[in-house]
């Protein structure tokens, strides 16, 4: 038999779960249709986002890279000792959560790892390059929609114990509708779409695409609103997936 607080808690994780995901989405987006409000989410939410999914997608293609603001330093060709390091520490994480019974980590460490293998030794230099460039803001899309789902983390993990899943919550909303909102809207308005320079770190990532690799504007446009719309699929089906095991 439950106690009278484990199921006062538990009825209060289940309000928390229905709510949590749209009221965050709302109220970035309120904050992005503002001037003050998006300069502060773009400045300390977004941007570091940004900058991770450049980095981190280097570092799964074998590039040593530094996230950095604004700016993330990037090696021009891979390094079979760093991409080994990171196999090493993918697969010696996946050993460990199947050790400790941890079987969901477990999964999504594996496929991590199939990941990093096929960007380190299918993809071309050309090809990882391309698409480092593109998950600058692809990376606020699949980071940001990654950081809100760390809602739902299982019972036994920390970021359920602690309130750290909230603050990733508001960060992945945030980053998210950002890069979203901009991309959707460019659809129509091409104005919209940041073509140029960006001070002290070069042509911007739209740029680079356009002109280094060939890519047009209405595939720039397509590709990260397509990548968009599959990202608020996964968290739609896990948000509902949600719902129904709190009624159960």
């Amino acid at each position: 038999m439950r106690s009278e607080w484990e199921l006062a808690d538990s009825q209060l994780e289940a309000r928390l779960r229905t709510w949590a995901v749209p009221a965050a989405l709302a109220s970035a987006f309120l904050l992005v249709s503002t001037g003050a409000g998006h300069f502060l989410v773009r400045v300390f939410l977004s941007m570091w986002v940004h900058e991770l999914g450049h980095a981190t997608t280097a570092w799964l293609c074998g590039f040593p890279a530094f996230p950095g603001p604004w700016l993330t330093p990037m090696a021009q060709s891979r390094s079979p000792f760093f991409s080994f390091v990171v196999f090493a520490a993918i697969a010696g994480s996946a050993s460990w959560a199947c050790r400790t019974g941890r079987r969901r980590l477990c999964a999504v460490l594996g496929g991590l790892l199939a990941v990093q293998l096929f960007c380190t030794l299918a993809l071309s230099v050309a090809r990882a390059k391309q698409l480092i460039i593109f998950m600058g803001d692809g990376g606020c899309l699949v980071l940001g929609s990654l950081l809100m789902l760390t809602v739902y983390a299982p019972e036994e993990s920390a970021l359920k114990r602690g309130w750290l899943r909230w603050g990733f919550l508001g960060i992945g909303a945030g980053a998210f509708v950002d890069v979203f909102a901009q991309w959707w809207a460019s659809r129509t308005d091409f104005d919209r779409i940041p073509f140029g320079m960006n001070e002290g770190a070069g042509l911007s990532d739209p740029s680079v695409l356009s002109e280094s690799f060939g890519w047009s504007t209405d595939q720039i446009v397509h590709r990260y609103v397509a990548l968009g719309c599959v990202c608020l699929v996964v968290v739609a089906v896990v948000y509902v997936r949600g719902l129904v095991r709190g009624r159960r």
